[in-house]
């Protein structure tokens, strides 16, 4: 069976996402919980997936009852935690640290002695963890603490139970919505004059934000007509949440209740922050130790606390506080075994009177927002929704969406197929390598890199999409190779951000070449080489002569040379007034970024990151390594487009890129494209060794 871009086989598509599912999660928990027996803590530490020489800083209750340790560098090593790749939300095993010489036996017992936990807030000084309660010992731990990375099964939980429903449907159980989106049937014909006013029945709209420009206007007339589907195309900057916000008021107002969804906790809590103003009786489902401090108000928990049983619910908590603070001063065994099994029964209690009012809050709320995996829990089990908006669904995998999309009658999706995809680890993920599971045809060729978003636009054609095409970050010459190489030129800089640069910034900044460029390209002509991350390294070699952990070093390249250009024109803007925070150095590669971590010393409140970590960010100035340089031709990462678009279109008025041209435009139609674009359109700069060598 082929993959069509016709009608999709259900029962097949969810086998076949089944299989992928699989392998992907064999993958990360390989990866992550697998490595925790196969690798030094250090190792881990500089691939990004663990943190170590931490100590217990302190501990509370956290909503919901769960205990939270602040984490942080052992006081021998700095006030500050190194670079690292954990992030808000990411599932963690928090564990003593062994000694350097381990045996690995000892070192994979710790995932049996450690505490499972959630990362609920990351700063440069310490890292906050919500702890599992059946391991609240953990607060107990007396000398050196680590934390690793592990699979989030959870999420693949939700996500297997819903392909296994649809897998077991049979067609007469399909609906209108879903024959649809598999190509069943067609979308219902939307009208081709949407500014009539009898198109909507009501009479003209009106606008929550009359300053809306025409594009977003446009999208949000269609989203509102359509009957089944609609996608929002946002390219960067074009104001995708803003346009969100206004169609999920235009919903309420015609009396339509919402389920607003996206593939993070961060997508959700941006769009409740940008609700909450408006007053519309909005409720935010989810982990509380998961949520920002600044959407709590509208969870669960905290609402739950305002109800007629709010006080009680105080009181016990109140008493489990007293409880944690206990914890610690006793050495007892015994006696931290009974407040063990007091805090157990105050946390039962506690939940239960929560329960007792999440119905009635839920039934409530004309708005309802959760992650795609956290609209399939009980919460919204019998829950309906006129309609349902994804963001960034771009950036989820298909059956994460079908989550919440199993239910629904109408949907609306917004993102941008032309940014980078969901992160996928499987080696099977491109194929059709992946073990059948339950039986029957898979469909070949299918991808779990391959969104709903990028297949709905090839079923249906671009008569389901509207695209926003005023962008409000960029100086329009940053905008014109992204513009015209992947958005059909259609974007437009808005007045207020088409010509401004860094001298413009609304500080003192002095006037140079340097700040008066929006494009600088420094090409360094096959004189800085990349090497190797493992050229040096024996451990590393001989774990990638096993194959154990290829994936973590194997393909990591760095380029010496570069980084420190990248430092000399940092000393530069900051030199002539633009202050570090306001500036950020991305690359594809982590191995670069470990030759770049000196930055943050000398310029504190710099931001160094990834390519892939900084999408949906943005900056006043970016500086972007490229990195490859090599009489190969070969670019690695750089191949994948939409890697360097995400990379850019960050900054707002500078973008700085370093690379070796001839090494780059060899790797495919697209890099020779912007190679050529930067070499006629930005300030072209080579590399001066002199000024280099007085560093």
């Amino acid at each position: 069976m082929s993959l069509l871009t016709q009608a999709v086989d259900i029962p097949a598509f969810a086998r076949t996402q089944l299989a992928l599912l699989d392998a992907e999660l064999q993958s990360e928990i390989q990866e992550t919980s697998g490595l925790v027996s196969a690798t030094s803590p250090v190792s881990l530490q500089r691939a990004g997936l663990a943190l170590i020489n931490l100590v217990v800083a302190s501990q509370r209750t956290g909503f919901g009852g769960w205990t939270v340790l602040e984490l942080g560098p052992d006081s021998a090593t700095g006030g500050e935690l190194p670079e690292h790749g954990l992030r808000t939300g990411d599932i963690v095993l928090v564990s003593e640290q062994p000694a350097g010489s381990a045996k690995k036996r000892e070192v994979k017992d710790l995932e049996r002695k450690g505490a499972k936990g959630v990362v609920i807030k990351v700063k440069r000084e310490t890292v906050a963890v919500a702890v599992d309660e059946d391991k609240e010992d953990a607060a107990s731990f007396g000398g050196r603490v680590w934390m690793v990375k592990l699979a989030d099964d959870v999420t693949y939980r939700r996500m297997n139970q819903t392909m296994e429903k649809m897998r077991d449907m049979q067609e007469a159980e399909y609906s209108g919505f879903m024959r649809v989106l598999f190509g069943l049937t067609t979308p219902s014909p939307v009208s081709k004059d949407l500014r009539r006013d009898e198109v909507f029945g009501e009479g003209k709209i009106e606008w929550f934000d009359p300053l809306l420009n025409e594009s977003q206007k446009d999208a949000i007339r269609f989203a509102l007509a359509s009957k089944e589907i609609a996608l929002i195309h946002g390219p960067p900057g074009t104001g995708k949440t803003h346009t969100l916000i206004e169609l999920i008021l235009q919903f309420v107002k015609r009396d339509q209740r919402v389920l607003v969804c996206g593939p993070s906790n961060i997508s959700v809590d941006n769009i409740v922050e940008r609700l909450a103003p408006h007053r519309v009786p909005i409720l935010r489902l989810g982990h509380p130790a998961r949520l920002l401090p600044s959407v709590l108000g509208h969870s669960l928990d905290v609402l739950t606390q305002t109800s007629e049983a709010g006080l009680i619910v105080k009181d016990v908590r109140n008493e489990m506080d007293v409880k944690q603070a206990s914890i610690r001063k006793t050495r007892s065994g015994k006696e931290r075994k009974a407040i063990y099994a007091d805090m157990k029964e105050l946390r039962k209690e506690y939940r239960q009177r929560e329960r007792a009012c999440v119905d009635t809050l839920v039934r409530g709320s004309k708005v309802v927002l959760a992650t795609l995996h956290g609209a399939g829990g009980a919460q919204l089990k019998n829950e309906k929704f006129d309609v349902i908006v994804v963001d960034e669904a771009g950036q989820a995998l298909e059956a994460q969406c079908w989550v919440p999309l199993l239910a629904a009658n109408k949907a609306v999706c917004a993102g941008d197929h032309l940014q980078l995809p969901p992160t996928v680890k499987s080696v099977n993920s491109k194929g059709n390598k992946a073990k059948e599971v339950g039986g029957g045809d898979l469909i070949k060729g299918m991808s779990l890199e391959r969104t709903l978003f990028d297949r709905l636009l090839t079923l249906h054609g671009p008569g389901i999409k509207r695209m926003l095409t005023t962008q409000y970050r960029m100086h329009e010459n940053i905008m014109r190779f992204p513009s015209d190489e992947l958005y059909e030129g259609r974007l437009v800089a808005a007045e207020a951000v088409a010509g401004r640069l860094l001298r413009d910034l609304p500080y003192e900044v002095k006037d140079t070449e340097d700040t008066n460029e929006p494009v600088i390209f420094i090409d360094t002509r096959g004189e800085c080489p990349e090497t190797n991350e493992d050229e040096d390294d024996k451990e590393k070699k001989d774990n990638k002569k096993k194959g154990s952990i290829r994936s973590l070093f194997g393909e990591s390249k760095s380029n010496p040379i570069e980084a420190n250009l990248v430092k000399q024109h940092v000393g530069k803007l900051v030199a002539a007034g633009v202050k570090a925070e306001d500036i950020a150095v991305v690359t594809p590669y982590n191995a670069q970024l470990g030759f770049l971590a000196g930055l943050k010393d000398t310029f504190p409140g710099i931001e160094l990151g990834s390519v892939d970590g900084f999408q949906g960010r943005e900056k006043e100035a970016v500086i972007l390594s490229l990195v490859r340089s090599n009489t190969e031709g070969e670019v690695g990462f750089l191949s994948e487009k939409r890697r360097l678009n995400v990379a850019m279109t960050r900054p707002k008025r500078s973008l700085v890129v370093i690379g070796d041209a001839e090494t780059v435009r060899r790797g495919s139609k697209f890099l020779n494209n912007w190679m050529n674009w930067l070499e006629n359109n930005a300030d072209l700069r080579y590399v001066d060794f002199d000024s280099l060598l007085a560093l």
